[in-house]
C-alpha cells in the first residue's frame, strides 16, 4: 500500500502543480479537502523557510499526515526583495491575483527595462507532527513585464518573464512550467531526497 503525503496547502493551483510534479512518486497524494475542518494557520513567519516548516508542522499535528507544505515568493530587485514573504497579500489581505499584479506593475512603472529583474522562490518542507524531516528550495530568474500576458497560472505569472523561453509563466503550458519554475526545481530535489529521508523513520521504506 503506498504511504500518503498531505499537500498542506489550500491553494488548488499549488496542489495541482504538486500533484502534477510528484505523481510518479508511487505516493498517495492527499489534499486538505479530507480535513474540510482544519483551519489554515497564522503565516507569521518572516522568511519562506519560516512559513514552509510552519505550515508542514502544522498540518501534520492537526491531521496525524506526513506532509509537504511550501511558501514562495516573488522576490523585485528594484523593489529591495520585496513583496517576498508578503506576496500572497501584496495588495492587502484578501487581495485577488489581479489585485497583486495591478499594485506590482503600478510601483515598478517609472522603472525601466533592464532594471526589473527578479526571482520566483520557493522552499518546501516535509513535517511529521514532531519534526521537520526534509527542507529543499528553488530558483527561477526572470524579469517582470510592463504588463500582462498570458492566461494560465496564477500569482504573478501573468508578469513575470522568462527570457530563456520567450514567455510568461501564465502563457506556458503546466508540463513546460514544470520544467524549470521554483516550485518544480524545489520538487526535482524533493524527488530525489524524499524516499531517502522516509527510510531513515520507516523500516518498510528499505
Amino acid at each position: 500500500m503506498s504511504r500518503k503525503i498531505l499537500i498542506g496547502t489550500k491553494n488548488a493551483d499549488k496542489v495541482r502543480e504538486v500533484r502534477h510534479a510528484i505523481a510518479d512518486l508511487g505516493f498517495e497524494l492527499i489534499d486538505l479537502s479530507h480535513y474540510p475542518d482544519v483551519e489554515e494557520p497564522v503565516e507569521d513567519g518572516d522568511t519562506l523557510e519560516a512559513n514552509a516548516r510552519l505550515k508542514a508542522l502544522y498540518y501534520a499535528r492537526k491531521t496525524g499526515q506526513l506532509v509537504l507544505s511550501d511558501d514562495s515568493g516573488l522576490e523585485v530587485d528594484a523593489l529591495g526583495g520585496q513583496p517576498g514573504v508578503y506576496s500572497s497579500r501584496y495588495a492587502g489581505e484578501g487581495a485577488t491575483y489581479e489585485d497583486n499584479n495591478r499594485k506590482l506593475l503600478d510601483a515598478l512603472r517609472d522603472v525601466p527595462e533592464g532594471r526589473r529583474g527578479a526571482s520566483f522562490r520557493c522552499v518546501i518542507a516535509v513535517a511529521t507532527a514532531d519534526r521537520v524531516l526534509l527542507e529543499v528550495a528553488g530558483v527561477c530568474q526572470g524579469e517582470i513585464l510592463s504588463e500582462m500576458r498570458g492566461t494560465d497560472g496564477f500569482g504573478f505569472d501573468p508578469v513575470f518573464y522568462v527570457p530563456q523561453q520567450g514567455n510568461t509563466f501564465a502563457q506556458m503550458g503546466l508540463d513546460q512550467k514544470n520544467r524549470l519554475s521554483h516550485r518544480a526545481q524545489a520538487l526535482a530535489k524533493l524527488a530525489v531526497e524524499l524516499k531517502k529521508v522516509l527510510k531513515t523513520i520507516d523500516p518498510s521504506e528499505r
